[in-house]
């Protein structure tokens, strides 16, 4: 599934319209994580943000957008790198069929 895929260099979809959930259980199982429920909230967290201003939030609001959407527990820095040991912000983006973060090249 994912040879016919576009993607960049770092594994990112350059066309969102190829994304869906199936997409995502790839890009992930590539990546050595099983996506669960919590995962999950964060991805479609990150796709709705995406959808309503166009862009990620960059690193610093990252934390601070899920604390106002999902709860301080759920933004905490520790509970997204539980999620996301790799880069909660880098990762949460690839599994959602977004753009890399440009904080993140």
């Amino acid at each position: 599934m994912l040879e016919q895929l576009d993607r960049d260099e770092y594994g990112f979809l350059r066309n969102r319209q190829q994304w869906n959930k199936a997409v995502a259980d790839a890009l992930a199982c590539e990546d050595d994580l099983v996506l669960t429920a919590s995962h999950w909230e964060i991805i479609d967290f990150m796709r709705a943000y995406y959808d309503e201003f166009n862009h990620q939030p960059n690193a610093r609001l990252f934390g601070q957008a899920i604390k106002k959407k999902l709860g301080a527990e759920k933004g905490a820095s520790i509970y997204l790198y539980q999620l996301f040991p790799d880069g909660p912000l880098k990762y949460a983006n690839k599994y959602a069929g977004l753009p890399i973060p440009p904080s993140c090249i």
